[in-house]
């Protein structure tokens, strides 16, 4: 089989680990990483035996494929370039910045029958692939999704850095369009916003209440979700689902009337599965798990989100 040529735009905390990933993969050939840093990308190029750039475009007509994980200001620019070179791209969440930025990327992969994948990683988390068989026509979800502060990623809100993995999962488990939004948050110790609640009503009548915060003083990324007759629980961290379903006993158990079931998973690489996904969509031609469409719809809430929180705080400035 010919190896697939593929190669990685901006390397800094998760670009080096697509390099990495790529170049251990024995059907894929690494061609180049870049990076507007020089030492650095000659540093990692080094390291993994290929070659290092500090424009995209050296790229040009040396790939056939291409993660992208430059800061997102810069994913539409970068993403167009590869796109209308008839470059299949995997873009870093969120894909851009603007909705009509993304409706073009769309369009043009449309057009030209090219793969665009998001990198919604948590999509590829076994207990999220699980939860497909247990979700029926959820009524109301709740998540959390907390982090110890880190100087990284900053440049964005909260909203668009972490609440964005839960709109994705949840908006992949609803299946329902959105019909209204409450949010509030606030830039606690950066510039962005650092913690943020939004309430998201479905057209379905479920009720979603997600939760994200990057100065928590503990890491947890967990999601609740409640149907008829079953309460579903979510550890992402753990790799673990916890069923409760109403099974008529009027004795025993820790609730009674309450059958438990824990369900625990492998702790795979989510990032070894994500980018092999994305291959196998390459050669295949087919579907990816995360399409730029369903990037483009999370993408639509958490901006929604922000516009909110951001008249939200106005009004509170004005006071």
């Amino acid at each position: 089989m010919e190896k697939l040529r593929v190669g990685v735009i901006g390397i800094g905390y998760i670009g080096k680990f697509h390099a990495e990933k790529y170049a251990n993969m024995a059907d894929v050939a690494l061609v180049g990483i870049v990076d507007p840093d020089r030492s650095r990308a000659d540093t990692v190029a080094a390291a993994l035996h290929t070659d290092a750039y500090a424009d995209y475009r050296d790229l040009g007509g040396k790939v056939d494929a291409v993660s992208i994980a430059a800061p997102t200001p810069l994913h539409f620019e970068i993403s167009r370039y590869f796109l209308e070179q008839g470059v299949d791209v995997l873009i870093e969440k969120p894909m851009t910045t603007t909705l009509e930025e993304a409706d073009i990327l769309i369009g043009i992969a449309e057009a030209g029958d090219l793969i665009i994948q998001v990198g919604q990683l948590e999509r590829f988390n076994s207990a999220v692939g699980a939860l497909k068989d247990v979700v029926e026509k959820p009524m109301f979800i709740e998540s959390h999704r907390l982090s110890i502060f880190k100087s990284r990623c900053t440049d964005v809100s909260v909203v668009l850095d972490l609440m964005i993995h839960d709109i994705d999962i949840i908006l992949n488990l609803v299946k329902s369009e959105v019909k209204s939004i409450h949010a509030a948050g606030i830039p606690a110790v950066s510039d962005h916003v650092d913690i943020a609640n939004a309430r998201l009503e479905f057209e379905t009548g479920c009720v979603a209440n997600v939760t994200a915060s990057r100065i928590s003083i503990k890491n947890e990324r967990k999601i609740r979700l409640f149907q008829k007759n079953a309460y579903i629980s979510v550890d992402f961290a753990r790799h673990e689902i916890t069923i409760i379903r109403k099974d008529g006993s009027q004795e025993g158990g820790i609730i009674p009337g309450m059958a438990i079931e824990q369900r625990c998973f492998t702790r795979g690489d989510a990032l070894d599965d994500e980018l092999k996904a994305f291959v196998r969509s390459v050669r295949s031609r087919e579907v990816p798990e995360v399409t730029g469409q369903m990037g483009r719809d999370a993408l639509r809430v958490a901006l929604s989100v922000m516009d909110q929180i951001q008249a939200a705080n106005r009004r509170f400035l004005e006071r």
